[in-house]
This record gives structure tokens, C-alpha cells and sequence, in this order.
């Protein structure tokens, strides 16, 4: 009879989850860190960011908003055995290429489980769940803070990962949470402190520029992604393809084309984003599914005057009820009616430029502001 050997997690390094008990509670954030003249020194733990991962790009823009407030900041890749080995200067120069990345003045490193994270910091945030046990481990005094996007457990079934995921928030971490439906949850799930900040819209690339009546729709497809339910997305656009094939389908995000698609499609893979404003001033409704936190975009293909179908849940209105939002349950039939019934507006070219016109005044500015003032208050804080 062969031994049974247990398999490490691939997704975080063993000794950082093991080094952790998070059941035996620890006072980070507890003293109060007076602003020092050069600012505070801040440490991001990261995991590899990827040319198309909008969490990683909107990471890097809450860090550059934070570096411009004049704190230095040293980012830490985290690149356990889940992730392909990275470079710094592959990284960076991935970065530097791709228009979605902001420029990051201060220092990246690789982190190394066996040093940890050399240096002396005021704060340490963590970006993803694997990281927060690194930051955990941390042996400084610096404040320790987690970057929430999404609730991160519901990216795996019941199991190892999971517990692991769920277990993050129970670090004793004060949170900055994307939309107010995240920091509730984990307010009140886990008792976990968090300063949300609001969603907002680019307005450097995404505006309405098409006035003509549009017979386009799009759809965020993305089958590596289970919570962006592509499968089901792809039933609805099924169905609308059957009564209306007069329209044409574009698919965002990903490269379908080794997938079957059971409808004729426009396949725009996983194009840079400054690409996109052009896409979406072709269509009249963007197919957007989201079974976790809310994706951010809605918000963005309505600064092209496209009217976002998005399913109807909680964690959908919780984070952004716009009138403008349609809003609809979870089944193709459904889905398909709203998409046509968008088209079939007779005043379709004005309703799109009122709802362009709605998210004209956002710009990722004011939540830039809202994140540096709370991250201000809560190093100056007991918190």
C-alpha cells in the first residue's frame, strides 16, 4: 500500500498559512501613527498581475493614488506555485506596455516566504486573500490593512482554498472594500472593520461618441472567471440570437474562439482597454453577469451610452441601484427580453446619451480622494 501524501496548497505558500492562527486574535491596528514628514512607507503585497486582470489594474490605480499622496510605496509580488514564476522586470515592463497600468514609482520585489518582508513600513496591505497570511506574519509594528475586491470564498467550492479564503478575514485586518455591499458583508459576517469607496468611470477613455441608433450588444465573457457566469450569459445571447439574428453579438474578455459558441459573434478576446470605447459605442446593451461583487462595468460601458443588463441580486444593487441599471433575474429567457427590449426603444439614441450624461460627473479621482483620506484616518486611529 502506497503512503498518503498530503499535497500543499497551491495557492498560497505553506509556511505563510501555517505560521497563522488566526483564532488567537492580534491588536495591529491599535496605536495611533502620526503622519511622518516623508510620509508613511507603505508595503503592498500583491500577486502577479496579468495583462487583462481588471482586480490587479484597479490595485495598482488605489496604489498610485496612495504613492501620489506622497507616501513610498514597495510592492511585493506574491507568486506562490498557482502562479507562474515572475520577474520584476517582466512585470514591470508588462506594465509599462499595457495602457490599463498606471507608473509605479517606488521599488517591486519578489517576496520570499523564508525573509518575509524586509524593511521597515508604517502599513502593510494585502491585495488578495493568499497575501494577507504573508502580511499576518509580518514581524513589524506596521499598521496592517486588506484591499477587499470580492468575496474571494465563493471564487472556490466548499474546501482547503476556501476556508483558507474565508479565514482572511478573520486576521484582525482593517479593510478598504470596493462598494459599500462588500465592506457590509464583511462587517457583518466577520466583524471586520472596512472604509468602502465607491465606484466610478474613466472618463480619459470612456465617452459616448455614437449619437446613430445601435443594433449591437455585447457580452463580458469570461469562462476562466466562474462568478462572471459565461455559460449562462452565452444561453441568453442564445435565445436573442434566435429571435433577432439581425443583431450582432460582440464578446469581451476573453478569446472565445476555441469555445462553442452557439451563435454567430464578433470575438474582440481580450483587447487592450484602450480599445474599448469604441466596442461599446457600438452597442446598444452590454450583457454584464456578476455572482460576487459587482463588476465595474457597468459603470464604464454606461459612459458610452450603453444601457447595462445586469442580474438582479443583492450584491448587483448593493452596489450600484442606478436607475439606469437593468436590473433582471437570473434566466435566459428573461436576460434575452431585456437585451431586445433595449434595442426596440423607440427613443434609443436619446436614452443613451441620458445615461452617459448620469455617469458624466464620476471620475476615479473622488474615490482616489476617499481611499487617501481613510487610509489617513485609520493610521491615525485606534482602531
Amino acid at each position: 500500500m502506497s503512503a498518503f501524501r498530503v499535497v500543499p496548497l497551491s495557492t498560497v505558500h505553506a509556511d505563510d498559512l501555517a505560521a497563522v492562527d488566526w483564532s488567537r486574535p492580534v491588536s495591529f491596528n491599535a496605536q495611533e501613527v502620526p503622519r511622518p514628514p516623508a510620509g508613511y512607507r507603505v508595503a503592498w503585497l500583491i500577486t502577479p498581475p496579468g495583462r487583462t486582470s481588471g482586480g490587479h489594474q484597479n490595485a495598482f490605480r488605489f496604489m498610485s493614488f496612495l504613492e501620489q499622496a506622497g507616501n513610498p510605496t514597495t510592492v511585493f509580488l506574491y507568486s506562490p506555485a498557482k502562479y507562474p514564476v515572475v520577474s520584476v522586470d517582466g512585470v514591470k515592463r508588462m506594465m509599462a506596455e499595457t495602457s490599463a497600468y498606471p507608473d509605479i514609482r517606488g521599488e517591486f520585489r519578489i517576496y520570499d516566504p523564508a525573509v518575509g518582508l524586509p524593511g521597515d513600513f508604517d502599513a502593510v496591505i494585502a491585495c488578495d486573500w493568499e497575501t494577507t497570511y504573508a502580511a499576518h506574519r509580518h514581524g513589524g509594528t506596521a499598521k496592517r490593512f486588506y484591499f477587499t475586491q470580492d468575496f474571494e470564498p465563493a471564487f472556490f467550492a466548499s474546501g482547503s482554498d476556501y476556508a483558507a479564503a474565508e479565514n482572511s478575514y478573520r486576521l484582525g485586518f482593517h479593510g478598504f472594500s470596493a462598494g459599500r455591499w462588500l465592506a457590509g458583508k464583511l462587517t457583518a459576517d466577520y466583524g471586520m472593520s472596512v472604509d468602502p469607496y465607491d465606484y466610478a468611470v474613466d472618463r480619459s477613455r470612456y465617452s459616448y461618441v455614437n449619437t446613430a441608433p445601435r443594433n449591437e450588444v455585447l457580452f463580458y465573457a469570461r469562462p476562466p472567471t466562474p462568478r462572471r457566469a459565461t455559460e449562462f450569459g452565452l444561453l441568453a445571447l442564445r435565445e436573442l440570437h434566435r429571435r433577432r439574428p439581425d443583431v450582432t453579438i460582440n464578446l469581451v474578455g476573453w478569446d472565445m474562439s476555441g469555445f462553442d459558441v452557439p451563435f454567430p459573434y464578433v470575438n474582440h478576446s481580450a483587447v487592450d482597454i484602450a480599445e474599448l470605447n469604441a466596442i461599446y459605442n457600438r452597442c446598444a446593451a452590454g450583457l454584464i453577469l456578476s455572482l460576487t461583487n459587482m463588476s465595474l462595468l457597468p459603470i464604464e460601458v454606461m459612459g458610452a451610452g450603453v444601457v447595462p443588463v445586469v442580474n438582479d441580486a443583492p450584491n448587483t444593487r448593493g452596489v450600484l441601484d442606478s436607475p439606469h441599471v437593468e436590473f433582471t433575474p437570473m434566466a435566459p429567457s428573461a436576460l434575452a427580453d431585456r437585451l431586445l427590449a433595449v434595442l426596440d426603444r423607440p427613443d434609443q439614441a436619446s436614452h443613451a446619451a441620458m445615461i452617459a450624461r448620469a455617469v458624466a460627473d464620476t471620475d476615479w479621482t473622488d474615490p482616489g480622494a476617499q481611499f487617501v483620506g481613510s487610509f489617513d484616518r485609520a493610521m491615525q486611529s485606534a482602531l
